[in-house]
């Protein structure tokens, strides 16, 4: 099933989703109608909350191709960076909803714990819960491969989400077993366990699909990866003030600082930014922009303190570094004037850098006055 899809939508990631979508819609309705059916006659409310849950997994999945629909919209005036966060709102709609089944599955089971009901055994019931288990599983398998295929958060949550009811319907199995087996009631504590395990899910939802549309710290991979390419040009000396912007996925933006030497031509270091920003666009389909920070490298006295003042920032937190370091001489003092990089949970406030730091170069250069900038890490990894 996954190699078809694949097949057929080809690189239409709006499509694969939209398809994956329609096949768990189905899929979900019919587990939802069989064990509602199961339920209902066997007076489960496990059973019944477990259904419930399936119908709104494939509510879930409307929301979903309906995202894929939306996000794949191209860019206008109005969002000239295109319309990729639909797919975090749907899957903040789709996590809403999760949690809302897990309040109305709590309420019942509740219910069911103040009144209890016999729960009638059956084969049947051992039947449809043991083929939930299985298409469940397959579900999980199969969105967790597309999901893979074309980097899909909404798919892979999906995935995830067909792992839970796995245990979730496992666990009902279990109780309607013991139940069966040993005479002691357990429905209604199993379906209170699966309400709470959903809403518990719900709430998990809701803050992973809500990270990113606060703006959230990219995966540490493309950080890395990033600057790995932008180091592998050669005249590139190094790398800061990294910011990606993600407007939805496969739509995100970068903005980064290049140092190269100030003594070379410009021209040449100009032609090396634009190759670098090719590549990204071409090899990773990303939009980076490039800024050229001129490093002086052929003055040792220069060179000596821009080093000397990285390391005594490093004494103070291995993760600080400095960049675009100048001086201007004067006849009393030298105003040493840099920029300092601070880790996101570093233990000193920015205040509290810039003294301690400022006070660390006027002791090693008693002459210099340090004008420092300090600039927070945006991607909570060392540059």
């Amino acid at each position: 099933m996954v190699e078809w899809i694949l097949r057929h939508a080809g690189d239409d990631r709006a499509r694969v989703g939209s398809m994956a979508g329609m096949v768990c819609i189905v899929l979900n309705v019919v587990l939802c109608i069989a064990k509602a059916a199961i339920g209902l006659l066997s007076g489960s409310v496990s059973i019944v909350a477990d259904a419930l849950n399936n119908l709104s997994d494939a509510s879930s999945n409307i929301v979903s191709v309906l995202g894929f629909k939306l996000a794949s919209k191209p860019a206008d005036p109005e969002h000239p960076y295109g319309h990729g966060r639909y797919e975090y709102l749907s899957g903040l709609v789709v996590a809403v909803l999760v949690l809302l089944i897990g309040v109305e599955l709590v309420k019942s089971s509740i219910d069911k714990l103040l009144a209890p009901e016999p729960m009638v055994f059956s084969l049947a019931l051992v039947v449809v819960l043991l083929l939930s288990i299985a298409v469940k599983f397959w579900m999980a398998a199969f969105n967790r491969r597309l999901g893979e295929r074309i980097e899909s958060e909404t798919l892979l949550a999906t995935a995830q989400d067909s792992k839970n009811d796995v245990i979730a319907t496992a666990a009902v199995l279990a109780s309607a077993i013991i139940t069966r087996v040993t005479g002691i009631e357990l429905d209604g504590w199993m379906g209170l366990a699966v309400g709470l395990y959903i809403g518990w899910s719900g709430i998990q939802l809701i803050k992973d699909t809500v990270d990113p549309l606060l703006g959230s710290a990219p995966d540490p991979r493309l950080v890395e990866h990033i600057r790995s390419k932008i180091m592998s040009y050669p005249g590139v000396l190094g790398t800061h003030d990294l910011m990606v912007h993600d407007y939805g996925p496969g739509r995100q933006f970068a903005s980064a600082h290049v140092e190269m030497a100030a003594e070379s031509d410009p021209i040449a270091s100009h032609d090396t930014l634009d190759n670098i920003e090719q590549s990204f666009k071409d090899e990773d389909g990303m939009i980076v922009t490039l800024h050229f920070d001129p490093i002086v490298t052929n003055d040792p006295a220069v060179v000596d303190m821009r080093n000397r003042i990285d390391a005594l920032a490093k004494e103070i937190d291995p993760r600080v570094s400095i960049h675009d370091l100048r001086t201007v001489p004067g006849p009393t003092h030298t105003n040493v004037i840099f920029d300092c990089l601070r880790p996101e949970d570093c233990a000193l406030n920015a205040s509290e850098l810039k003294r301690e730091l400022a006070e660390s170069v006027q002791a090693e250069y008693p002459k210099a006055v340090a004008k420092i900038t300090v600039d927070e890490d945006y991607v909570s990894a060392e540059q």
